[in-house]
């Protein structure tokens, strides 16, 4: 089955919440993504559309680097979510390559993501990119960076600073 990969509009709002919600069994990602669309955070929005229905999501938000010597601009990848039905498909992949695709061509050179390794290191996130990022939900492998520039990380020492709405999870 063909997929989709585009912007989320307006009207996908209500399907993009009841994704996230059967995705992750819980309201709070469907929260999240409102919180970060409705006060301005998120850069970066896709859904997933197969036959019209809205299989799958994500969302790419500012998450500056804070340094003692300045702030550095970063997107955070979260949520990114499918429906069970579609998962293992590579939906996910798709929406992750295309979001970044676009980040990239917006200008955007840093992006984080707290995740499974495994899945996410396909598209260049690493670990060792994030070991001098301090991240408030932890570190070890599942938190990686991904250079959308070349050396974009290079030296850069400091804290993500993730959108308040985060804080609610």
């Amino acid at each position: 089955m063909p997929c989709l990969i585009r912007p989320e509009t307006d009207h996908d709002h209500e399907a993009v919440g009841q994704v996230n919600r059967l995705a992750f069994g819980q309201d709070a990602e469907a929260r999240l993504v409102d919180a970060l669309r409705a006060n301005g955070f998120a850069r970066v929005s896709l859904v997933a559309e197969m036959d019209g229905l809205v299989v799958g999501h994500i969302m790419f938000s500012d998450s500056p680097i804070i340094t003692q010597t300045g702030t550095v601009t970063a997107l955070a990848l979260a949520p990114m979510a499918v429906l069970r039905d579609f998962q293992k498909k590579g939906i996910g992949s798709a929406l992750v390559r295309r979001g970044l695709e676009i980040c990239r061509a917006e200008g955007h050179r840093i992006v984080v993501v707290l995740g499974h390794p495994d899945f996410y290191a396909r598209f260049g996130f690493s670990s060792t990119l994030a070991e001098r990022l301090e991240s408030p939900f932890g570190g070890g492998p599942s938190f990686m960076a991904a250079e959308l520039v070349p050396g974009a990380l290079g030296g850069v020492v400091g804290k993500v600073l993730y959108p308040p709405p985060f804080n609610d999870l």
